[in-house]
């Protein structure tokens, strides 16, 4: 121990308590979008990692909020920070719950909203509103369905006439996208305008908007990371000679560009729209992922975010991957999402993943979350990073589904029923996916508590993390340090290691890692160091820099730390050579 002491002392030497204080500070800067990644005031990449706000807002007995009050909004965001050093949430809006009469929004629906909002970004997260829906509205659902829907208000479907509602033999909510007629009928009618039905939805966003812009204060509303116009779009009905892949171009994308212009009205200009593809991008198994994810745009540009989900639906199966997910499962699924976000011209964030935390597919949850996260982390296996770490491509920002801290404690009449009160889990069409219930979280905190690179002075080049997090009592490692850095490897050993990589860069605020509460660091790089709480600044310096944060079953010596400095130090050159 006395080495790191060394190490940390003579970093604070050359930091001192500044770069701490600006680091605070980046916030009231806000966050643009600059050569395909989020950048913030003093030029540093940053990447946003936390969870979903939640499924509560698909529910009707908290009046569509995430929260029953600002005080669990509060202890929530403490809580979440606390737990899993996030810096981000995707907080969902109810367009049922701003606008329940057509041309009237809901001011009292959205202050509360607005003081939940204050509540993550007085905690210093980013918090990114998301319109959500799921099969349009709740509205189409009779009272003894199966199933619920979220999103339009009653008075939407009230004036579409849709037929009776009925998915058949759904073994699954999802199924209703295809299969229910007045899912399809309605979704459609809302991208063919009907009833003028679109306008009056972008008009109440625009109204919404400005409220949030004249209720935040100025450093609250830098903390709004951008806008999501719409969750998982999907046709409803296809028109004739038309595909995803058409209607992405002349339907979909359109209604972002409008949606844009609406962002620019209500004072919105700085911050990026956050749009989604075609729905059956967001998985694997489809088809149609081959012809979605605006393959026809061109270059969207840094006013655009591509925001994307990733779901398995084969590990969802039970069937299709029969076994658990192992070490690489997602890189291929999460480097199309980075290509895809090259080819645009613009960052990419994965705003929904995860797997099920109840069921019969939920023994794979610990390995298909780890799997997930490793995808955001890298597009290379653990077998591959340490002789190809060039290749790793930019860490990926990620929000996972869910945070719902009434999870097994709600008491939802689903679709208006008080026959079917709703109670275990998340309240809504049998599903479960919350990572905390009775202010626990319900999987390993090696999981949920990561290193990251929060912000970096100056360009990421490779980034990895071994969690070590545990399948039952097994612990998964899918990342060893190789046996040709004998030194490096000492130093590790059994413990939770993460390496970063980057060109640096002059400027007036460190390099930032959050570093798991729990982590009793070593750092070994070739920039001085510092920790303060959860955060590992870095100082920031033009050139090739390389960390190793490991946690050592013993404190190395001078000796050792020495060595895995110099092995670090042959490797990092020329391991990351025609990195971009």
């Amino acid at each position: 121990m006395r080495a790191l002491i060394a190490v940390l002392a003579a970093a604070t030497a050359v930091l001192g308590t500044a770069p701490a204080a600006v680091a605070d500070d980046v916030r009231a800067h806000g966050l643009t979008v600059q050569n395909g990644t989020f950048v913030d005031g003093y030029g540093r990449e940053v990447v946003l990692r936390g969870f979903n706000i939640s499924g509560e807002v698909k529910l009707a007995e908290n009046g569509f909020l995430p929260f029953a009050s600002t005080a669990d909004a509060q202890a929530t965001a403490q809580a979440m920070r606390r737990l899993t050093g996030a810096n981000a949430v995707r907080f969902l809006i109810s367009w049922a719950g701003a606008e329940p009469t057509r041309g009237q929004l809901d001011t009292t629906y959205l202050a509360k909203l607005a003081d939940q909002m204050k509540a993550f970004l007085d905690a210093g997260f980013e918090v990114l509103p998301d319109y959500h829906q799921d099969l349009y509205s709740r509205y189409l659902f009779n009272t003894g369905s199966w199933y619920s829907g979220d999103g339009a208000p009653k008075w939407v479907i009230d004036a579409g006439h849709y037929p009776q509602e009925s998915c058949g033999a759904c073994v699954h909510w999802g199924q209703n996208v295809t299969s229910n007629a007045a899912v399809k009928d309605a979704t459609s009618d809302f991208w063919h305008n009907a009833n003028g039905v679109q306008d009056e939805f972008v008009n109440q966003a625009t109204q919404t908007m400005q409220y949030l812009h004249d209720r935040l204060t100025s450093d609250e509303f830098a903390g709004i990371a951008g806008l999501d116009p719409w969750n998982e779009p999907y046709a409803g009905n296809y028109d004739s000679n038309q595909n995803s892949q058409s209607w992405e171009q002349n339907v979909l994308w359109p209604f972002f560009q409008r949606f844009r212009q609406a962002m620019d009205t209500a004072g919105w200009q700085a911050k990026p729209a956050f749009i989604e593809p075609n729905m059956f991008w967001n998985a694997n198994i489809s088809f149609e992922k081959q012809t979605g994810g605006f393959l026809d745009t061109g270059a969207i540009g840094s006013r655009y975010v591509f925001n994307t989900h990733f779901y398995d639906e084969l590990a969802q199966s039970g069937v299709l991957m029969p076994g658990k997910a192992g070490d690489g499962q997602y890189s291929n699924d999460f480097g199309t999402i980075r290509d895809r976000a090259g080819a645009l011209g613009t960052a990419a964030i994965v705003t929904e993943f995860g797997h099920p935390m109840s069921g019969y597919t939920s023994d794979k949850t610990p390995t298909v979350d780890k799997a997930m996260y490793q995808g955001l982390d890298s597009r290379l296996s653990g077998a591959n990073w340490w002789s190809h770490p060039a290749q790793s491509g930019p860490v990926l920002s990620g929000t996972q589904w869910h945070w719902d801290v009434y999870s097994g404690q709600h008491h939802e009449l689903m679709n208006d029923n008080p026959d079917k009160v709703q109670t275990t889990a998340d309240g809504w069409n049998g599903e479960d996916y919350s990572a905390v219930q009775n202010g626990q979280l319900r999987q390993d905190s090696r999981l949920l508590d990561r290193l990251y690179p929060a912000a970096v002075a100056g360009h990421t080049l490779a980034f990895t993390y071994e969690d070590r997090s545990r399948d039952g009592s097994q612990v998964l490692t899918w990342n060893p340090v190789p046996s040709s850095m004998p030194a490096t490897s000492a130093i590790v050993g059994s413990g939770r290691y993460g390496v970063l990589v980057w060109q640096g860069s002059a400027g007036d605020a460190p390099t930032e890692l959050h570093v798991p509460a729990d982590l009793n660091a070593t750092v070994i790089s070739d920039v001085t160091a510092s920790r303060a709480g959860d955060r590992l600044l870095l100082a920031a310096s033009p050139g090739l820099h390389f960390a190793l944060v490991a946690e050592p079953a013993a404190s190395p010596s001078d000796s050792q730390l020495t060595a895995a400095r110099a092995e670090l130090a042959r490797w990092a050159p020329s391991a990351t050579a025609g990195a971009s």
